[in-house]
């Protein structure tokens, strides 16, 4: 499957904006961003020109996706299927996001990164429901176990990102039991608690040209 794989902390300066793309180290001094806030390439301390609301709209959108580690034919996957659904757009896109596995994982505390929860899907060491499931995009509904197996409770990444989690916190949708490595979905997601700087609208924007 297609990835990114260029320097991660190239995107965080592209959006002007921090997204923790690299766990720890972007709570940490070593942060490129926090070093260089600049945009990357030859011109990126030009002076800043105008943009059109295309762009602003089109930089929503690369932001959103770049959080949460998507390609693009993925996300306008998401898009649509929002769009499809009873409510207001914007939000739903940004609650199926949340809904995601690799999304839930990182909230709760046993990623570091969401890059890294797709890493620990991958290699089968998450269960949902009693069942094991390696797939990043799994929607997680309201009741729904998401627990580490037996075996894979040694892991240094998993255990190291259990220790931190009491710095980034867990949503109030969802519940932890840090002791038995285990997590429950026990709401929808809530928008309030997307702390970072979304405007949604300007997604919906885009799309609807």
């Amino acid at each position: 499957m297609a990835r990114y794989r260029g320097a991660v902390c190239r995107q965080c300066r592209r959006e002007g904006l921090k997204l923790f793309l690299k766990g720890d180290r972007c709570y940490s001094d070593k942060c490129s961003f926090a070093r260089r806030s600049f945009p990357p390439g030859q011109h990126g301390q030009a002076r800043v020109r105008k943009v059109s609301d295309y762009a602003i709209q089109l930089r929503e959108k690369q932001k959103v996706r770049r959080i949460y580690g998507m390609l693009e034919g993925q996300f306008e996957k998401c898009f649509d299927h929002a769009e499809r659904r009873k409510g207001v757009t914007g939000e739903n896109l940004l609650v199926g996001l949340e809904s995601r596995l690799d999304n839930t994982v990182y909230r709760l505390g046993f990623a570091s990164s969401r890059t890294q929860a797709r890493q620990i899907l991958r290699h089968n060491h998450v269960m949902v429901n009693g069942k094991r499931v390696n797939i990043p995009s799994y929607a997680v509904s309201i009741g729904d176990e998401i627990v580490i197996r037996e075996k894979s409770r040694k892991c240094e990444c998993i255990t190291d990102s259990l220790e931190a989690v009491v710095r980034r916190g867990v949503p109030s949708w969802l519940e932890l039991d840090q002791a038995n490595f285990k997590g429950t979905v026990k709401a929808q997601p809530v928008r309030d608690e997307i702390t970072m700087p979304i405007q949604e609208q300007l997604i919906v924007e885009l799309y609807s040209k």
